[in-house]
């Protein structure tokens, strides 16, 4: 493993943790009555994206091949169906719970991972595809987690007012 990729590792391991931590300051800055809010007009409450940002993440225990995701009910709610679809949705106190846990989860698996193991491929591509395109690892998926993760802490954000 060259020192190049190492440093690649943990530029994008400071990146995602550092995201992580902002969303865990944000997450218990918010209220229950302020994720109830919709972060503009016609757009959806912060208690979707809470939903929709676990639900994401849990698919990434499989997605990196570490484990079986631990909320598979989320998926409908968050995923499958747009916010305000399902009348009734998972408690905010839960999906902190589920929030820290699936983050928890994916943070030992990250820590135990050797630098190698990172350019290894995800399990939605077959073998034949990764030999040619071999950015489609694990290091890459979790680069467009913390993308994704970004984006809708922009949008979190304005139900601090």
């Amino acid at each position: 493993m060259t020192d190049e990729k190492q440093s690649a590792v943990k530029a994008v391991l400071d990146l995602w943790n550092s995201r992580i931590q902002a969303a865990d300051k944000l997450f218990n800055a918010l209220t229950d009555e302020q994720l109830q809010n919709e972060v503009s007009p016609r757009r959806n409450r912060g208690i979707y994206l809470l939903g929709h940002l676990t639900a994401v993440h849990d698919k990434m225990l499989p997605l990196l091949d570490f484990e079986k995701q631990l909320y598979p009910h989320l998926d409908d709610i968050f995923l499958s169906k747009p916010d305000k679809a399902v009348m009734e949705i998972t408690s905010a106190k839960d999906l902190r719970d589920y929030w820290k846990d699936v983050n928890s989860k994916l943070s030992t698996h990250f820590n135990g991972l050797k630098p190698e193991q990172w350019f290894e491929k995800h399990t939605s591509v077959s073998k034949e595809d990764f030999i040619k395109e071999p950015h489609r690892n694990r290091l890459n998926v979790v680069i467009g987690r913390t993308n994704h993760l970004s984006y809708h802490l922009g949008q979190l954000a304005l139900l601090k007012n």
